[in-house]
């Protein structure tokens, strides 16, 4: 069984993603088809194929998904552009590459989310379905720049609410004025990640970071507003919880005696919680004796979290998040190398060959 990874990624990268999937998952079934594997879609859109029997078990995940909005194929010089290249198409066709060539002592499989760049939906179904429970380890296709990332942080999204009293602007302390509780919220904030009890900094992630990001309140112009609303973004690092950054933050509002609570935002999946493995772990080093570079920890939050908490995992991938010039995942001028999609194809195939 075996695969060009850069045709695929050039087909790949034609595909449109970022409002339906299904173009890319048909593509990719097809891909796993043609040289003979038995690609199985579940209820929850992943994509999931499986070579080999038995101990050990390792698990190949990445995302066919994309950010809007969709940026046309175009090959230069080495290069692949547009949309998905390097997040995450580029790991991808990498993956696809080494699932069909290796030849599995134990058990391989390879497993594609529809939704990474949403709710993650396909991820927490591969959670509850028992798939990390039953690997021996697991890695995640992102663009790493080729190296092995052992670590990388949470993020938590929620709301403030700042409760106050309704007044006429003329009378202003016959109310409470919420935005004012607001501002006193902001503060707290800061203090916040001054506590005794903050999570100290990690040695490759560093410090967490807490950020107002959205503000709203009032009704009207000539009125004290009751209600206020403050968005806020928490990067965690371990051992933080989603539920314990919200019971500290509520506790450490309520010290201050402000009128405020905190409420994680509505989703349908837990949040991506920050993660680490151990650099010992035998997939870490299979990797780099294939060939990765030095592991480090990856600056965004992954899928890789819903995973880590059952198996030893790491992320892996060609491609990188910016390069001197700014952003490149995400951003229009997203790329990736094709040697370094080669490459990645490569390392895989010897990691999974040791493993």
């Amino acid at each position: 069984m075996s695969v060009d990874p850069i045709a695929f990624l050039e087909r790949a990268v034609r595909e449109p993603s970022h409002e339906s999937v299904d173009g890319m998952r048909d593509l990719l079934c097809g891909a796993l088809r043609d040289p003979g594997a038995d690609p199985d879609v579940d209820e929850a859109g992943n994509v999931l194929a499986s070579r080999g029997d038995g101990s050990p078990h390792v698990v190949l995940n990445t995302h066919i998904d994309t950010v809007p909005p969709h940026v046309p194929y175009a090959r230069e010089a080495g290069v692949i552009r547009g949309r998905g290249s390097c997040d995450a198409k580029g790991p991808l066709a990498a993956m696809l590459a080494a699932f069909l060539e290796s030849d599995p002592r134990g058990t391989v499989t390879l497993a594609v989310t529809p939704d990474e760049e949403v709710h993650s939906i396909g991820a927490a179904a591969l959670v509850e379905g028992g798939l990390p429970e039953r690997a021996d380890c697991v890695i995640v296709g992102e663009p790493t720049d080729l190296a092995v990332c052992t670590a990388a942080k949470g993020r938590f999204q929620g709301t403030i609410t700042c409760s106050g009293k309704n007044a006429h602007a003329a009378e202003p302390g016959a109310g409470e004025n919420a935005i004012r509780i607001a501002a006193r919220v902001i503060d707290a904030l800061e203090s916040f990640t001054e506590r005794p009890e903050e999570p100290t900094d990690h040695p490759e992630l560093g410090a967490p970071t807490l950020t107002p990001t959205t503000i709203e309140g009032g009704t009207a112009t000539n009125q004290v507003p009751a209600e206020c609303r403050l968005s806020v973004d928490r990067r965690s690092v371990p051992p933080e919880t989603q539920e314990g950054f919200a019971d500290a933050l509520n506790e450490h509002l309520r010290e201050r005696g402000l009128d405020a609570s905190y409420g994680h935002a509505e989703r349908e999946t837990p949040f991506l919680e920050a993660f680490e493995t151990d650099r010992d772990a035998l997939v870490v080093r299979s990797l780099v004796e294939a060939g990765a570079r030095t592991p480090r920890a990856f600056s965004a939050a992954t899928e890789a979290s819903y995973f880590a908490a059952a198996a030893p995992t790491v992320i892996f991938g060609p491609g990188v998040l910016a390069d001197d010039e700014g952003a490149v995942a995400h951003a229009p001028r997203e790329y990736v190398r094709i040697e370094d999609v080669e490459r990645a194809a490569s390392i895989l195939t010897g990691a999974l060959d040791s493993l």
